[in-house]
């Protein structure tokens, strides 16, 4: 399939920025094509389309479907597997929330917890005690505000985002 230019050019940005966001520039690709696109399409499709070896896309593809961006589908009469992504950016921001909630905060919070509640943290000093304590409260309170978030609507989600700065009146 031959990308249309703007489409390519989001698929490569998608790819840079996936670097930096911690992810494979093919995974990032793979997913702006599918979200773009919006049809299913099977890893021939795909290594067609970008370019890319069918190792890297496969891959790839088992990445997307552990971070629960990539779905596989099936189309009466062909044996192959399709891929799908949603198509709705903000049911995509709530699984990357999710997914990156279990992976980096959660983990860390009961790092910490377990921390504070060994032995040996005791016998630390006052000063490296506090620290991570202050740790320990600023994570479990970024973890609690990101699991209300998650569940807002799309509509509260959106106009919340909005206010911006403009949300400090509310809370003087």
């Amino acid at each position: 399939m031959k990308l249309n230019p703007t489409t390519e050019k989001f698929v490569l940005h998608w790819g840079e920025m996936g670097s930096k966001w911690g992810v494979n520039r093919t995974v990032a690709q793979i997913h702006a094509l599918l979200y773009l696109i919006g049809k299913p399409m099977n890893a021939e499709e795909i290594v067609e389309t970008l370019g890319v070896a069918r190792s890297n896309v496969s891959n790839s593809i088992k990445e997307l479907q552990s971070l629960n961006l990539v779905q596989t589908t099936h189309i009466l009469g062909d044996r192959r597997d399709y891929f799908t992504t949603n198509t709705d950016v903000w049911a995509l921001a709530r699984v990357i929330m999710e997914e990156r909630y279990k992976r980096e905060l959660a983990p860390t919070v009961a790092f910490l917890d377990e921390l504070i509640h060994s032995p040996e943290f005791s016998h630390e000093n006052k000063e490296v005690q506090g620290r991570i304590k202050d740790t320990h409260l600023f994570m479990e309170s970024i973890s609690t505000w990101l699991n209300e978030i998650i569940k807002l609507s799309t509509p509260t989600l959106a106009k919340l985002l909005k206010l911006g700065t403009a949300v400090q009146k509310f809370l003087k």
